[in-house]
C-alpha cells in the first residue's frame, strides 16, 4: 500500500472514529440531561421546604417562651431566612390558634409549599400530660402539582392536623 494510500485510510478512520464517538455522546447526553435538568428543578424545591420547617420550629419555640406566635419572621431571630429568592416568595399568616409560612414558586415548572403550626391540647401528643396544658404541633405541606399559585393552609379538626387537599404531607429538615 502507498504512504498516501495509507495517510488517506488512515484518515478516513479517524473521522469515523470520531463520528462515533460523537453519536455516543449525543445518544448520552440526550439521556443525562433531561435526568440532569429534572435534579436541579428537585434541588431547587428543598429550598422552600427548609426554610418552612425551619420557620415552624422557631414558632414552636417562641410560642414555648411567649404563648403566642410571632407575626414577624424578622423576631424569629433567623438571620439566613429571605422573603423573597430567585425561586421563591416567602410569607405568612397568624391567628391566635395557628400560623402559616408559604413558599409559593415563582417558576411554573416548581411546587409551592405551606408550613402550619397549631396550638393544640398536650393531652392529643403527650399521654401523661394535664388537660389543661397546651402545646404545638407542625406540619409541612408541598402542593401535588408545580404552579405560581400559594397552596392551601393546613387543618386542625379537634387536634388532627392535615394538609389541605391539593397539597401532601412532607417531612420536615428540622425536626
Amino acid at each position: 500500500m502507498s504512504q498516501q494510500n495509507y495517510k488517506s485510510a488512515s484518515l478516513a478512520s479517524n473521522v469515523g472514529g470520531c463520528l462515533v464517538i460523537l453519536m455516543v455522546m449525543g445518544v448520552l447526553a440526550s439521556v443525562a440531561v433531561p435526568s440532569f435538568q429534572v435534579r436541579v428543578r428537585i434541588n431547587k424545591q428543598w429550598e422552600p421546604r427548609d426554610y418552612i420547617s425551619l420557620i415552624n420550629k422557631r414558632q414552636q419555640a417562641y410560642f414555648a417562651e411567649k404563648s403566642v406566635f410571632s407575626t414577624s419572621v424578622k423576631a424569629l431571630e433567623i438571620r439566613i431566612i429571605k422573603t423573597e429568592t430567585e425561586n421563591y416568595k416567602y410569607s405568612h399568616h397568624t391567628t391566635n390558634k395557628a400560623t402559616f409560612n408559604y413558599g409559593v414558586s415563582k417558576h411554573k415548572d416548581l411546587k409551592s409549599f405551606v408550613g402550619g403550626v397549631f396550638v393544640i391540647p398536650a393531652p392529643k401528643v403527650e399521654s401523661n400530660a394535664s388537660k389543661n396544658k397546651i402545646t404545638t404541633t407542625s406540619i409541612l405541606c408541598g402542593a401535588d402539582s408545580a404552579g405560581t399559585i400559594k397552596p392551601p393552609e393546613p387543618t386542625n379538626q379537634n387536634g388532627k392536623i392535615a394538609c389541605a387537599t391539593g397539597t401532601m404531607e412532607m417531612p420536615q429538615t428540622y425536626d
